[in-house]
Parts: structure tokens; sequence; C-alpha cells
């Protein structure tokens, strides 16, 4: 209240006597005399007298004019004093009106009902204990005599006004039993006809034992303000108070924390004493019929005033006035209507915490709702991220707003989540530095970016890193237009401090413990709520400007409300999401022109960059060398038969160990195109340790073609390792364990056993490979041809001789199949070693099969067949070829039981046949 002044008369001031006029009388006795000396007439001499004369009147005139002016200062002093007196009466009855419509006591609150506005109960509010002299705020200038010093000290005292005291400091009445409840009745209706039921509750024995029960403010344990009435200050049994009204009898200390005692023996007179100092005043009493008469209307006003509605709809609501610089909504309906929260003005971030089944999910989708509703997609757009893995988001993906749903987020999602908005802030950076721009606000490029979070408490305990870059937006925020809105079941003790402070706007449904509560709200209320069904959408709001937390429903967002949002912006260009989403886990090959193929090159897969906000295509072509290690089932088949699919002309290398064998000598040894082989690791297990170094060497030198190889393996371990280290790229696909990954030369970072078919770590980068079904693996048409005799002679070494000669004949009836004793003993018969020679000139072809043995002791005839025919050496008998062949180099790879041989004639390598 500004304190008004007022200015005293001065006291009048003395008049002083007027001087003789001296001169002025000298003057004609000097010309009388003058005259008389000249005339000699007596006339002269009476012109001499007028002197005196004139001296004689001035003096009595000086007198009658001093006290005429004396009489005048006299009047106006008394009637200046009669002002001040009265602007001091009604400034005084103006202030103690004022004072007393500030701070009325019961019986000004049933005349004149109290306002009620914003501001609720705290320990701090005054209560007023009754009239007395008060202090004024008006101010007294001016004289500084005893009439003025009295007035000064009437001025600055104010009878008969109300004397307050902070209600947090407890009232203790003491008087006998009938007298102090009289007194405690009053100053507890003065609260609850100050306070409504939603801000204040009654409580303690006092409540039923003093007449209050009838109350609207009894038993309200949701309220932000609790009244004991009777007992202790300190709260009992876990009660949770506020401040306190007792009793106690005459010479009585009162209860300890109590700092207001009143002692009356009659409310006419009492004595008040606090920590200033005693003072005697006059209190007010209640009785019980009079506190039935005032509850039964207090009643009827709660119910009016306080009743919150059990359901609404966000469809029912009045759309917010949009705000240029904001994102006004509606989607809250208090005890007076639609209540606007602004997540601009009133963040720029929130807080919403409630248990399971108090509507947290349903809060935030009629809060993202209700902006989609007033702003457009390149207005604000949502990233939605729920940790639970639930449906609570599903209905919003039909809004452009929202261009990421994220659940079930992994170890790999969070890293995603995290470059993925660090590379946010840094793109929101550098528009606002291009643009020139303090904030979003100036700049139109950008539009806000809202992340609401489901289960952000169990998120960063899952992944901690989410935790710094989550306060880092929470810091840079408001500049750049980022907002969040953070839903946990609990805040306390796990949402930082750092993170906290930014984020002014608090919302809480029912939580269990009530520091979670006065951690959100400021207030035990949301602990209060009762649970049941009516509990639930019932939240408590508290925006920066609120001295307190306000009780509102939350509105349901139904579906023909969020498909009437999506209709009314259908058509908007869609924003594009800061969150990329996660890698496909299929990704078919795509058209050429789609990855941007250029001829000759085939889409690898898709690489994921958060930090760069891009998913590129990888792309593969000419003199690309690339190595896929995966364990079985991982997608290394996917890679070649992809590949397969885009190449124009490739080679690939088959499963089978003599076809193989031949293909990759062949490419060894020649130009050719791309080189596709999957599981080489496998392939090079079939053969012998002699054709597996061979089959080494020979892919070393395919590697290091200009053409480009791709090589699947299981392990990169072994003999194997040297062939993929002579690949520049490696694609590690998923593998069984941390140490395979690592030796496969990857990072213990980048391991992961969950990961995808198809799913590898290249080129620095997670990669999704691409996959086809319809491709045919096209394959050169090698492997081993059908023996058919085309010499005279032809010999074969094997240790099956009989079941051999019988086949033989079988497949070629036009030739003689006989063993080297049988053509021994031919030879003795006829007596001419060389007599089957002679037969050479008949058509028909001779075929000497017989066992090792055999051969080493007929020499001779190995000679003939060796020099002019064909020796076979079955696959059976490897070592034979060498021996009985001569040969020295790696014949070609021939499985074992399977009617392979090696057919060696002279001057030629040894080539694989079949025998059928």
């Amino acid at each position: 209240m500004a304190a008004t002044t007022i200015v005293l008369p001065a006291a009048p001031a003395e008049s002083t006597r007027p001087p003789l006029p001296l001169l002025a009388a000298t003057v004609p006795v000097i010309a009388g005399v003058v005259l008389w000396v000249i005339t000699g007439s007596m006339l002269a001499l009476c012109f001499a007298a007028l002197g005196p004369l004139m001296l004689l009147a001035s003096f009595f005139d000086g007198i009658r004019s001093r006290r005429r002016l004396r009489d005048r200062g006299a009047q106006e002093t008394d009637a200046a004093w009669q002002r001040a007196e009265a602007e001091l009466s009604s400034v005084h009855a103006r202030e103690l009106d004022r004072l007393w419509h500030r701070s009325p006591d019961a019986a000004r609150c049933l005349a004149e009902p109290p306002l009620r506005g914003h501001e609720t109960i705290d320990r701090s509010t005054p209560i007023v204990v009754g009239r007395g002299s008060v202090a004024s705020t008006v101010r007294v200038t001016g004289g500084d005599d005893q009439r003025t010093r009295g007035f000064r000290e009437r001025a600055q005292v104010l009878a008969d006004g109300p004397v307050r005291v902070p209600i947090g400091g407890g009232v203790c009445v003491r008087a006998p039993e009938a007298v102090a409840a009289a007194v405690v009745r009053a100053l507890a209706m003065q609260v609850c006809l100050r306070f409504g039921p939603a801000d204040l509750s009654l409580c303690g024995e006092g409540v039923i034992r003093w007449g209050l029960a009838e109350l609207p403010h009894t038993a309200r344990r949701h309220s932000g303000f609790a009244l004991r009435l009777g007992g202790d200050a300190a709260a009992a049994d876990g009660e949770r108070v506020d401040a306190v009204l007792c009793i106690r009898m005459p010479g009585q200390e009162p209860p300890k924390g109590v700092t207001t005692v009143l002692d009356c023996t009659v409310p006419a007179s009492a004595q008040l004493r606090t920590a200033d100092g005693i003072r005697e005043l006059s209190v007010e009493g209640v009785s019980r019929r009079q506190v039935a008469l005032v509850a039964a209307d207090l009643a009827r006003r709660a119910n009016a005033d306080t009743a919150l509605p059990d359901l609404v709809m966000l469809g029912e609501l009045i759309p917010a006035m949009r705000s240029a610089d904001g994102l006004a909504a509606h989607f809250l309906r208090g005890r007076h209507g639609d209540v606007l929260v602004d997540l601009v003005e009133h963040g720029p971030h929130a807080i919403v915490t409630g248990m399971t089944g108090t509507g947290k999910s349903e809060l935030l989708t009629s809060w993202v709702a209700a902006i989609a509703g007033g702003y457009g997609p390149d207005e604000v757009s949502f990233v939605l991220i729920d940790f639970k893995g639930g449906t609570a988001f599903e209905p919003l993906r039909a809004l452009p707003h929202v261009t990421a749903v994220v659940t079930d987020l992994d170890a790999q999602g969070a890293r995603r989540g995290v470059s993925s908005l660090t590379a946010e802030l840094r793109r929101r950076e550098a528009v606002l530095a291009r643009a020139g721009a303090r904030d979003v606000s100036d700049c139109t490029e950008l539009a806000r970016l809202v992340i609401v979070v489901d289960e952000f408490a169990a998120l960063v305990q899952e992944h901690p890193d989410l935790a710094q870059i989550f306060t880092d937006v929470a810091a840079r925020g408001r500049a750049l237009g980022m907002h969040l809105v953070l839903g946990t079941q609990r805040a306390s003790g796990v949402i930082r401090d750092a993170l906290a402070a930014n984020c002014p706007l608090r919302l809480s449904l029912r939580v269990a413990e009530a520091a979670d509560s006065r951690f959100v709200v400021g207030s035990d209320a949301a602990a209060a709520v009762p649970g049941g069904a009516d509990s639930r959408g019932l939240v408590f709001l508290r925006r920066p400007e609120d001295a307190a937390a306000h009780a509102a429903r939350v509105a349901l967002a139904a579906a023909s409300d969020l498909d009437a949002i999506a209709q009314r912006w259908a058509g908007r260009p869609v924003p594009a999401s800061p969150w990329l989403p996660a890698l496909p886990a299929v990704l078919p090959v795509p058209a050429a022109d789609d990855a941007g193929l250029a001829t000759g090159h085939a889409a690898l897969g898709r690489a994921d960059e958060p930090a760069r906000q891009q998913q590129p295509w990888v792309r593969f072509g000419p003199g690309d060398g690339l190595a896929v290690i995966g364990g079985p089932g991982t997608g290394k088949s996917m890679v070649v038969r992809a590949l397969a699919a885009q190449l124009a002309d490739p080679v690939v290398v088959p499963p089978d160990g003599e076809i193989a064998w031949d293909a990759v000598a062949e490419l060894a040894g020649g130009r050719h195109g791309i080189v596709l082989c999957d599981d080489v690791d496998v392939l090079l297990a079939q053969y012998p340790p002699e054709h597996a170094q061979v089959f080494l060497a020979r892919w070393e030198v395919i590697a290091r073609s200009p053409a480009g190889t791709v090589l699947t393996a299981s392990r990169a371990s072994g003999p194997i390792g040297r062939l993929l280290d002579a690949l520049p790229r490696r694609a590690l696909l998923g593998m069984s364990s941390r140490v395979e990954h690592i030796a496969a030369g990857g990072e213990a970072a980048e391991f992961d056993r969950s990961r995808p078919p198809g799913r590898a770590w290249l080129d620095g980068r997670e990669t999704q490979l691409c996959w086809t079904d319809t491709a045919p693996m096209r394959t050169p048409e090698w492997g081993p041809p059908q023996w058919h005799p085309s010499r005279a002679w032809s010999g074969l070494v094997t240790d099956a001789v009989e079941t051999t000669r019988l086949r033989l004949a079988a497949a070629h009836p036009e030739c003689v199949v006989l063993s080297v004793a049988d053509l021994t003993a031919r030879a003795r018969a006829i007596g001419d070693l060389h007599s089957s020679a002679a037969d050479s000139d008949d058509a028909v072809r001779r075929i000497i099969v017989d066992e090792p043995d055999r051969w080493r002791a007929d020499w001779a005839r190995l000679q003939q067949v060796r020099s002019g025919g064909e020796l076979l050496v079955a696959a059976e008998c490897a070592p034979e070829l060498r021996q009985l062949a001569g040969v020295r180099e790696v014949p070609p790879y021939a499985r074992l039981h399977e009617n392979r041989a090696w057919a060696v004639e002279a001057g030629r390598r040894p080539r694989r046949v079949v025998l059928e």
C-alpha cells in the first residue's frame, strides 16, 4: 500500500512593529520654524506641531495593523489544522477499509465474501487474530511543536485494525474451553471462507470436538495445505501438517513450534504474545450454530467451484488461440474452464509424472494432438519415444507432424539416438547462424521440434548416454526450437537437477511417493490423491507463474479427433525426421535409378549415418574387393545372390569342390569379370593340405586382379585369414561371440549379439545388405568330363580291380578290359612279349586295369602305356600318381569313391575324369 503524506501548517509568524517616520515628522517642524522666523506669525508655529502628531498617529496605526494580521494568521492556521485532521481521518478510514478488505476476519468474510484468485494458502499467509492498533502508512511532514508531535503520533497508528500473524507459525489460544473454542472456530472459519477446499484441508481431533466437522474442508486429502485443529505443532504418525490451531488452559505453556499465543478471558479483551512483543487487542468468537449455517453455504459453493468433470473429450474443448511464437494448447479442463498450456511460454520443457494406470500416456497423446490441431507440420514436428515398447503412441502415427515413433530402444538404438539428436542440434545451430537469427522465432527455415518421451527415467537408467544429450537439448533447446516433454513414473532422484532446472512446466498425475509430488509440483497433492478409477486423468499443473499446483482433468483424444487433425493438414509437406528410422530388417535390391548406380555397379546395401542424418546407398563396382564374414544364417549367401542379380556378367564360384577347383584354376590364369564366392572357408576345408595350399594361392591371384572379388567366410582365422586380408573392404555380419568378432577385425564396441541377418559393419558404418530371392545363381559350366578311351592302350591304377573291370566293360563294350596278369599270361602263351602290340592294328581298344603293385611288377607294360597310351590313376590311389605316372604337380582335385580318376598322357598335365 502506497504511503500518504500529510503536510501540517507552520506556526504563524509574529508580526514586527513598523518603524516611526522620524524624518517625515521632522520636515514640518523645520518648515514651521522657518516660516515663523520669516513671517513672525504664530500660525507658522502651529504648522510645526504637525510633526509630533504624525509620529503619534503612526504609532497607534502600527499597533492596530499588527493585531489584524495576528488574527488573520490564527484563523488560517486553525483552518489548516482542521483540514489536516479531516484528511487524517479520511486516510485512516480508507486505509482501514483496505486493510480489512485485504485481510478480513470471519465477520468481514461473511459480510463480503472474499475473492479467490490464483494465490493459494501457504505457511506465510497471514491470519487475522483480532482487532487492535496497527501501524499506518501515513507520513506527516512540517512543524515541530507540541501539537505537531501529537498529530504525528496519532497519524502513525490505526486503531481497531486487523492484527495479523503468519498462519505457518501456529496459534495457541489460552482461555477457558468455551471461550477458546469460540475463538478457534472463528480463526478456522476465517481461513475456510478465504480459501476453498481444493487449497485447504482441516484435520485433527479439534475438527469434531469444536464443531467444525460440517465444513467441506475436512478430510480433503489431496488439498495443498493441511491445517490441524488441536494437538502439537509437530506431525504425528507420518501425518502432514502445515499449521496448527490449538487450545491451552490459562497458565499452561504453548506447544513447541507455536509462535503466536492469545490470552483471553472474554473475546472483547485479549493479549497477544508474539516474538515481537505483547499487545492488547480484541478477538472474535463463533458459535457452533453459526458454523453449521456457514458450512452449509460453503458446501454449496464448494460443489459449484471445485468440482472437476469426470470425463472430458478433446473435441469438447475450445481450441486455444494461436500464438505466433508459442505452442498454446487446450488439453486440460479445470474447475473454472479450459486450462491453457503453452509449451514455449511456460516451458520450454516439461516434466510429466504419474504411476502406471493413472493416464500418463493419454495425457501425452492428448497434448500432442492439441498442439497438432492448432499448428501445421511446417510449424511443429514430433518425435515420440516409448521406452516401454507399447502402443500408446501408435494412433499418433497418422498425424503428418509425427516424424518418428521410437519403441524398444536397445543399445544400438540408444547410440543412434545420441548421434541423431546431436546432429539435429548442430544442424539447427548452422541454420540459425546462416540466417543470422538469434533464435528459432526469427528463422522461418526451422520448425519447432517436440521430443516426447514416455518412461524417461527407465530410458536414461538403461542407456545413460542419452541422459547427457537430453540435458544438452534442455539447455539449448529454447533458442534452437527443440522442446522436451519427459514422462516418467517417478522423478525424484532420477531426473538430474541440471535437466529439471530447465523444465519449469510440471504436470503430475497420482504418484506413490510424496517426494516425487513435491519434486514436480511443489506439494504433496499428487501423492495424496486416492487410488481408483476416479483418479485416472486427474492431473496437477504448475506453470512458472503459478504459486501452487492446480487440479485439472485430462481430455481424452478420440480416434475421430486424430482423424480430423490429420485431414486438416493433409497435403502439407511432411518434415524430415531428426531421428532416423532404424535400418530395415529386409532390404530388397533397389532399381538402378533409385540407388544412383553407374553402369557396371551394384547396390551392396544401405548404411546408417545418424550423425549426418542420412542413410546412403553403399555401392560395389568393378575393381572393388570385399570380404564378408559372419556365422551361419547371418546373410552371407544373401550378399552373393544380391550382387549376382545386379551385375551384368558375374562369375559365381559354386560350392562343389571339383567345379570350384577348375573355376579357380581358370580364373587365376586369365581375364574375367567380378568373381563371387560364398563360404570360401567351407570350400577350402574340402581339400587335402596340398590342394588347399594351391587353392589359396590361386585365390590370392584372383583377389589382386582388377576385376573385383567378393568372398564370404564364417571366420577369418587360420589360412583363410591371409586371403581375406588381401581384400580392401570387409563386412562383418553377426558373430556368435565377441572374441570371434574381434578376431575377424571388428571393434569390441561394435559387437551386437542380436544383429539381424544381413546387418553388417562395413566401412565404419552399420549397413543393411541387400536381399533377393529371385536371382538365379549363374555358374560357369565347369566340371570333370566323362572319360572315353581315345588310345589303343589305356591303363587304370586302382585298388578295386574287379569292380572297376566289370563297370568299364559294361560302359565300354567296344573295348577289351584286361588286367596286367591277363595280358602277361597271354603274351607268354604266344611267346612274344610284344605280341599284344601286334594287336594294335585291330580296331578294338584295350583297357588294362590292375592294382598298383601289379603295375610296379610289370614296369615295361607301365612304360608302354605311359609312352604310347593313356594312364589313369583312380582318385583313391593319389600317391600312385606321382610314383607310377611321374606327375610332380598337384593334380586337379577329385572326390573319393565317386569313380573319379586322373588321366595322364605323355607330355600333358593330368586331368580329372569320370570313369562312367
